[in-house]
């Protein structure tokens, strides 16, 4: 992605903490079938390997892991918060005027090349690990084990599991550095006061 040096996030933990908060990913990869994008929810086990290993699965009749089983290269996009910075945020609006709108965001690019699975075992976990997490905050959290044996058994047999050892991670933090210090109040304050989540949580990061 176009990452001028003012919004390149340098640190490895803060990447990988985006791609932890990031709920639903988007992997990308190109091959015989072109251009493919799948939205799926991954694991990272951060101590596997210099950037860490991603964790997650397609349905069997998505014939995008088939790319992934042939070797291509895959992207996987972790979007965090965004919001559009007005041009009336900025002080320097009545100063000269010469301002236009844009975006600030938050993202993280991983890629690397991944191998697939089908071992039952194997995805038996990783459902379970997915699953655990996004039910922790629940009351009564459902478990995998809730459902019967037979009937998991046989959604296992219509995934497809893959292993994606991060090879290069490309983050970007997009939070006003290029302007001045008032202009840059003035987005904060802007966004602080807006009714929107994703606006708002712009504005917590540029504090």
């Amino acid at each position: 992605m176009y990452n001028p040096s003012s919004f390149a996030i340098k640190d490895l933990p803060d990447m990988q903490q985006q791609i932890l908060a990031t709920r639903l990913a988007i992997l990308v990869t190109h091959g015989e079938q072109g251009l493919q994008a799948s939205h799926i929810p991954v694991l990272l086990d951060a101590e596997q390997g210099p950037n860490g290993t991603l964790y997650g699965h397609f349905a069997k009749a998505n014939p995008q892991w088939k790319e992934l089983q042939n070797g291509a290269e895959a992207m996987v996009i972790f979007a965090g918060a965004d919001a559009y910075v007005s041009p009336g945020f900025y002080p320097s609006k009545a100063e000269h005027g010469k301002v236009v709108p844009t975006w600030n965001y938050v993202a993280v690019h991983a890629y690397g090349v991944a191998e697939v699975f089908t071992d039952a075992h194997r995805l038996l976990n990783l459902v379970s690990a997915l699953t655990d997490r996004h039910e922790a905050s629940r009351a009564q959290p459902w478990k995998v084990a809730d459902a019967p044996a037979d009937y998991i058994d046989g959604m296992l047999k219509a995934i497809v599991g893959f292993a994606l050892p991060i090879q290069r991670l490309e983050g970007k933090r997009k939070l006003s550095q290029n302007r001045n210090a008032a202009d840059i109040a003035g987005v904060r304050e802007g966004l602080a006061t807006s009714p929107d989540a994703q606006d708002q949580a712009l504005a917590h990061l540029m504090r």
